[in-house]
């Protein structure tokens, strides 16, 4: 079994957003809340992000729709109405840096505490890997060895890239692109060298 950081890691494991589905309820259950307001609350507000609505899709056209660009503004909800955790949530380049920001502040945004910074640093390290990249808690890890860079990396081509070394992030947002190619690779190439 490999090891990162002195642990063994899972070799069985693989993302899947119906994991962070779960997620999604067992905060709702824990917190009393729904996701966005517990989101609203806790990050949204504080970063000064607009709160999306809430938004449900009732068919294949509409679900299209939405990866089309159709529908911009919202969080996509499931048929019990719990917002989807592993994807449907828009936010604009400028919300997904501040995020970044966050994180690369250890958890403080405008000299506030927004976020523990153990948890920023435990969510950001290697806890298991798949194939040759390493996952942290919702962030993939990028040279671990080298300059402890991680992103969130979003289906169809979002990315929010944080490289702590060079104190720098990077975000990405666009509509749905199915099998988007490499974005980290494409920050590295010919984001990277302009800074």
């Amino acid at each position: 079994m490999d090891k990162i950081g002195g642990k063994n890691l899972n070799e069985n494991f693989k993302y899947t957003t119906i994991g962070l589905q779960v997620l999604s309820g067992i905060l709702i259950n824990t917190t009393g809340h729904s996701v966005l307001n517990f989101a609203n609350e806790n990050l949204f507000k504080p970063l000064g992000i607009k709160k999306p609505n809430n938004l449900r899709i009732h068919n294949k056209q509409e679900h299209f729709d939405f990866l089309k660009g159709r529908h911009v503004n919202g969080w996509i909800i499931d048929p019990i109405g719990t917002n989807t955790a592993g994807w449907g949530l828009t936010l604009t380049t400028r919300d997904l840096v501040k995020i970044g920001q966050l994180y690369l502040n250890k958890g403080k945004w405008n000299n506030q505490q927004i976020l523990s910074s153990k948890w920023v640093e435990d969510s950001t390290k290697a806890h298991s890997n798949y194939g040759e990249l390493s996952y942290g808690y919702l962030w993939w890890i990028i040279d671990d060895q080298k300059n402890n860079c991680f992103a969130a990396i979003g289906d169809g081509g979002n990315v929010i890239y944080v490289d702590p070394v060079m104190k720098t992030v990077i975000a990405i947002t666009s509509l749905f692109m199915p099998r988007a190619k490499d974005r980290i690779t494409f920050i590295r190439k010919h984001i990277l060298p302009l800074l």
